[in-house]
């Protein structure tokens, strides 16, 4: 089959060998596939997969099943699925562990399909498996234009909770506003606290998604409410605090925690997929949640996505076409 890999610092498309699924796995033929910034942060070796894992970059893909495992499936030959991976997902095909998938809504394309796994995932797992984000509540968003963010905005919004989003991008914030953020925050000169305060007239955020790390976390934790909690999901500005005071924590309650979804273990992979689509499914058929696309590319392209994504040019998920 043909992948797209890194070859002298380049994305180039090769032939390499087939996948094998194993018993419990299904094996995907390819149509689309969703680009992350941990393929950029593994293409610079600074996010590897886990051990047993495919090198090949790519965490969701949208397909076709080809093939089931020799063990009790809900799929079969023919299936429509996208598929959340640890890896491998640039190339013609896939094997995944079936629990893992999730059959595609009937009125998304495979290229919407594509945009959906990892970013709604994770922010579905930030916001309510571990933030337990109730209504009414406030949630900050940092990079809300990023496809995590603009999940996280439409499912908070679904679960009746108040958003803040942010950026540095004044296009983005007013896309965010369509997108249905109730207040909006430009933080191009790093400060945003008092503005998280003026916004919620004095209560702070309950919950923060942070994707940027070290240069917003003195602020994130004055913008925190009392009792408050930050979940780190990224650290796009590094991840070396160099001088905190443990008693804001204390004084203010807080919680702090961090979450990656490539090395979970697929119990709890199998959890979250079960709850996220009992979930949103059903407002996925009704219009409420939509995968938000800033482009959709040849594969032949990877290149020319990669660099959007670096830029930081893309306003929801960059798709690419296997063709």
């Amino acid at each position: 089959m043909r992948a797209l890999i890194v070859k002298d610092n380049k994305l180039i498309l090769d032939q390499i060998a087939d996948p094998k699924p194993g018993p419990e796995d299904v094996l995907i033929e390819v149509k689309a596939f969703g680009l992350n910034h941990a393929d950029i942060l593994q293409r610079k070796g600074q996010y590897p997969p886990p051990p047993g894992v495919s090198t090949i970059l790519g965490l969701e893909v949208a397909g076709i099943v080809e093939q089931v495992g020799s063990h009790e499936s809900e799929f079969k030959k023919g299936d429509r699925v996208m598929c959340l991976l640890p890896g491998g997902g640039y190339a013609e095909k896939v094997a995944v562990h079936q629990a893992r998938c999730m059959p595609i809504p009937h009125h998304l394309s495979f290229e919407q399909a594509a945009a959906i796994p990892e970013v709604f995932l994770a922010a579905y797992q930030s916001l309510f498996t571990i933030g337990e984000l109730q209504p009414l509540q406030w949630v900050l968003i940092h990079a809300a234009g990023s496809g995590v963010g603009t999940a996280a905005i439409q499912l908070a919004r679904a679960a009746d909770a108040k958003t803040i989003a942010t950026s540095r991008t004044k296009d983005k914030l007013e896309k965010c506003l369509e997108l249905g953020a109730n207040a909006v925050i430009n933080t191009s000169d790093g400060k945003f606290a008092k503005k998280v305060h003026e916004v919620t007239d004095g209560h702070g955020a309950d919950l923060i998604l942070d994707f940027i790390g070290a240069a917003y976390f003195a602020e994130n934790m004055e913008a925190l409410a009392i009792g408050g909690a930050m979940i780190s999901i990224a650290t796009l500005s590094g991840g070396t605090i160099e001088k905190f005071d443990l008693r804001l924590l204390m004084k203010k309650w807080a919680t702090l925690s961090g979450t990656t979804l490539r090395n979970r273990p697929i119990e709890f992979i199998e959890k979250l997929i079960k709850e996220f689509t009992h979930f949103a499914f059903p407002r996925f058929e009704q219009g409420i949640l939509k995968p938000i696309i800033h482009s959709t590319l040849s594969w032949n392209q990877g290149e020319q996505g990669h660099e959007k994504l670096t830029q930081s040019q893309a306003f929801g998920k960059i798709v690419l076409i296997v063709d």
